[in-house]
């Protein structure tokens, strides 16, 4: 099922109708953040409402506080076979896969299904409601949605920062306080369980193989990408040197009037954003953009000042420039913004060497961008890699290559592409001591392997290779999961091991 319920005519309101919503019987489909907030949101709405669970592991914390909104929770074996008797609609997490069986049942009782996202656009205020600045991409979604807040935010305005980033978009949406914007980071996930939204500017930032084993392939990633931009009232932001992107503008069906504004590293064509002379420029949002640009920043005002993280500071003045934020307002939203953990953060400095944790580099896409950022490299990779090949990668950074040091179930894969592109290139594997058959993610501590020891030896083998100015870069290309809890773990175990070398 692929969610072709979701926007029935005759399915539950739209609107926030308390005495039509008592008349709902809700399922919400997991029981995580995103469940919790849309289960509350429905609950003031007058809904019944039924939380499931696959298991009840994590659920201790908010089992109490979900029974006193009035909410039934189903949890453990067989909770999540079929909707409870009598739902009239699915309200679903967005990390469940599409072939769940739930959907298959759900869609045989026809019961409609909703992704949270859908929900929140469904419940926004008929009159002046906030406009969404929605973002996605493969990489860089949450830098672009914090870049645009704090361009908001330094224009005065105030701003919700919701989604993927963080908090359920239908929070937001219900706040009884009115926002001037709100600002959502939208994962293919999320974007898979769209069907009516129609936000007033878009963003899709890049676009790169990932998540290939949600979705099944690469052309269904790309296609629940698109949605973004499918009903754009304003602008349709897009990646001029990425032409997916751009294939994306060109296919979305968007409200008439709608415009489609590129950004660039180079120097911008008339209706786009770019760099000249190390200034960041508007040709899109000026009275004569055929003849005149808007200076808007410096590329020392953004930070890191990488290229990738450039463009992100495009996409995001874009953005901000749809709803009017004035250009001093980019550039001080710009210098006021403080990059989240893990992102090309410097660890520390010694004996020459640059210890950098980019733990949040989870694919290859942004594997490589973190890699093109530095001249010397000595990378320290691997992990799960959820069906990703690594000979581009490879391919693109090995004359960087100082050396390659890999850990996780995945490793291999990226030693073979090493080999094959890069056989210059010294190959140091650190296996896990204590669970080295390890084949799939398991989530109990932050190592859940159970060696502490992992890193220490990382930057042991790291150390042996790197010389006065390179730059050692956890930059992994892989998911954390075989190992870590997640990427923040991973570049957490990372920073402590660096400094325990350092402070030696």
């Amino acid at each position: 099922m692929t969610g072709s319920t979701v926007g029935d005519p005759h399915g539950p309101p739209e609107r926030r109708d308390t005495r039509a919503w008592a008349r709902e019987r809700v399922a919400v489909l997991g029981a995580g953040r995103t469940g919790y907030g849309v289960a509350d949101a429905l609950v003031q709405l007058g809904a019944h409402v039924t939380v499931l669970a696959d298991s009840p592991v994590g659920l201790d914390d908010r089992l109490g506080s979900l029974e006193g909104l009035g909410v039934s929770v189903r949890a453990g074996e067989g909770a999540t076979e079929q909707p409870p008797e009598g739902t009239t609609l699915v309200v679903t997490s967005p990390g469940v896969r599409p072939g769940h069986p739930f959907f298959v049942a759900a869609a045989r009782g026809g019961v409609p299904v909703w992704g949270d996202v859908e929900l929140a656009w469904r419940l926004s205020p008929v009159e002046n409601p906030a406009p969404w600045l929605a973002v996605t991409g493969t990489n860089g979604k949450t830098t672009v949605v914090r870049m645009v807040a704090s361009m908001l935010g330094a224009a005065g305005l105030r701003v919700a920062a919701v989604g993927n980033v963080g908090d359920p978009v239908v929070g937001a949406v219900m706040d009884p306080v009115a926002y001037d914007a709100i600002v959502v980071e939208l994962s293919s996930f999320q974007l898979h369980w769209t069907s009516s939204l129609s936000v007033h500017s878009a963003a899709v930032v890049n676009i790169a193989p990932d998540h290939l084993d949600w979705h099944g392939s690469e052309e269904r990633y790309v296609e629940a990408k698109g949605r973004i931009y499918q009903g754009v009232q304003h602008s349709r932001v897009y990646n001029e040197q990425d032409g997916r992107t751009k294939e994306l503008v060109r296919s979305a069906e968007v409200v008439e009037g709608a415009r489609a504004v590129g950004f660039t590293l180079g120097a911008p064509s008339a209706g786009m954003l770019g760099v000249v002379d190390d200034l960041l420029v508007d040709r899109a949002f000026v009275p004569e953009r055929q003849s005149s640009a808007a200076e808007l920043a410096a590329v020392g005002d953004v930070h890191p000042a990488a290229p990738h993280n450039v463009a992100n500071a495009l996409a995001a003045a874009a953005l901000a420039r749809s709803v009017g934020v004035p250009a001093r307002a980019v550039r001080d939203g710009l210098r006021a913004f403080a990059p989240e953990p893990h992102r090309i953060a410097t660890v520390a400095e010694h004996a020459g060497v640059r210890w950098v944790d980019d733990s949040k580099a989870t694919n290859t896409h942004a594997a490589t961008a973190s890699l093109t950022a530095f001249s010397s490299v000595v990378w320290v990779a691997g992990g799960l890699a959820k069906g990703a090949e690594f000979d581009q990668l490879v391919s693109t950074v090995a004359d960087r290559l100082r050396a390659a040091v890999l850990i996780g179930a995945d490793r291999a894969r990226i030693a073979d592409a090493l080999t094959r592109h890069a056989p210059h290139v010294p190959i140091v594997e650190v296996p896990s001591i204590h669970n080295e058959a390890m084949d799939g993610p398991t989530h109990d501590d932050a190592n859940t392997t159970g060696d502490s020891t992992v890193m220490d030896r990382v930057v042991a083998a790291a150390t042996a290779h790197a010389v006065d100015g390179d730059t050692v870069l956890l930059a992994p290309a892989c998911a954390s999961w075989d190992m870590f809890t997640n990427y923040g773990a991973r570049g957490d175990a990372f920073a402590a091991a660096v400094r325990r070398h350092v402070e030696r």
